[in-house]
């Protein structure tokens, strides 16, 4: 029986996902292996009748350049007593697999060390490699290399925010834009930048005070009065959808916002539009102000994850999968692959990016660094000490929505 590789897909789609998945597929096909798919993530080796599927090289040249994710995806995570009663040891031992190469966020990554421990106590061990990735960009990698999917969710990101911003202006509107980033501001600030959007905020700003809604809202309207003054009667704000999760759930009930919670008497965040929710908020701060704006919403998240990559993803992504033989090749196992920017491939052990719960910590974005400071000191519009006496024609308050007291920068 031919040595196998077995392959699941955990969390949710980004850009490559097929890149990385097919080019795998060619390289240890290419080097006599069979390659079986295992869809449904890890509640495919949890289940005693797992959708499996042998990838021949015609599957993987047909899919290995187009978005979404040919192995279906899931967010399962094993229990121990899924581990104990569930596991499906047989999967592995009947398909003579040495290898599982798992695609995915730090979850699964985490998941995929805890089943080669078990495999190994079975008796039974085998070789596990990880392919970071998630279009939030929040993975620890070295030298600030970016995880596959984010370019191209940044670029589809870009595209749709430049149109929108084309809106505000032929419309004299703003238009409030929330960007997918549940840790981090990468991708909400990318897409910022890149659009010369006056206002971008995300969790990292809130560095020197702690994150309010009051802050979150007065920062938007610094951006909408301060181009008021500059007879610009339009605009764009984007937000990471992070900034609202950090927030006291408390505060978001007495904003008057209507939604679900769950057991714990939690706000369900992530059943709602984020961009809705702030313009709701902001609706209600303008006609307390009686400032006449008008605004819309716009979410850009779900919109992005299933986009074909970009010419930037596609070689990334097939000199990750390349890494990954390389890596099996040389009997590396428990790590993620990294790629550095010679191209070369280096293991990148899980245990070594673990905190003491197991869990990555996230990479945040360096706020004090120089895209960061740039972008908030020569792109973004906002209300200075030197706006005050001009900002009175609209508030009464000024110094409120001055943006470097706002965050105590």
């Amino acid at each position: 029986m031919k040595d196998s590789v077995i392959i699941l897909c955990g969390g949710g789609p980004a850009p490559g996902m097929n890149t990385v998945v097919m080019s795998v597929s060619k390289v240890f096909l290419l080097n006599g292996f069979r390659v079986i798919g295992l869809h449904g993530g890890y509640s495919g080796l949890f289940s005693k009748n797992p959708r499996t599927e042998d990838i021949d090289f015609f599957k993987a040249d047909a899919y290995f350049n187009r978005g979404g994710s040919y192995l279906q995806m899931s967010r399962f995570k094993p229990t121990d007593k899924d581990f104990e009663e569930n596991f499906n040891l047989p999967l592995f031992q009947e398909n003579n697999i040495k290898l599982l190469v798992t695609v995915g966020g730090d979850d699964t990554a985490s998941t995929a060390n805890r089943i080669a421990k078990f495999l190994e106590a079975k008796k039974y061990p085998i070789a596990n490699i990880h392919v970071p990735k998630t279009i939030d960009n929040d993975l620890p990698l070295p030298n600030n290399t970016p995880t596959f999917g984010f370019n191209s969710a940044k670029d589809e990101g870009a595209h749709i925010a430049r149109t929108i911003y084309e809106d505000a202006r032929t419309s004299g509107n703003w238009l409030i834009i929330s960007a997918m980033g549940r840790s981090a501001g990468h991708l909400a600030l990318g897409i910022g930048e890149a659009t010369h959007c006056p206002m971008t905020i995300i969790p990292e700003m809130f560095n020197k005070v702690e994150i309010t809604l009051d802050k979150i809202v007065n920062l938007a309207l610094s951006a909408i009065l301060k181009r008021n003054i500059l007879g610009i009667p339009y605009g764009t704000i984007v937000v990471a959808e992070g900034v609202f999760h950090d927030l006291d759930p408390k505060e978001i009930k007495e904003a008057g916002v209507t939604m679900t919670y769950d057991e714990h008497g939690h706000p369900e965040l992530g059943k709602i539009s984020k961009a809705v929710l702030f313009n709701d908020i902001l609706g209600k701060e303008f006609a307390k102000l009686g400032l006449k704006v008008k605004t819309r919403p716009v979410e850009i998240g779900y919109d992005v994850r299933c986009q074909d990559p970009i010419a930037y993803d596609l070689t990334y992504c097939t000199e990750l999968a390349l890494g990954v033989y390389e890596l099996f090749s040389k009997g590396e196992t428990g790590c993620m692959v990294f790629i550095d920017s010679d191209g070369a491939a280096h293991p990148l052990y899980l245990h070594d990016l673990q905190n003491a719960e197991g869990k990555i910590p996230p990479r945040r974005v360096a706020i004090e660094g120089g895209t960061a400071q740039n972008y908030y000191s020569s792109i973004c519009n906002y209300i200075t000490p030197a706006d005050y006496e001009a900002a009175k024609k609209y508030v009464p308050n000024p110094e409120d929505y001055d943006f470097r007291r706002i965050l105590g920068w």
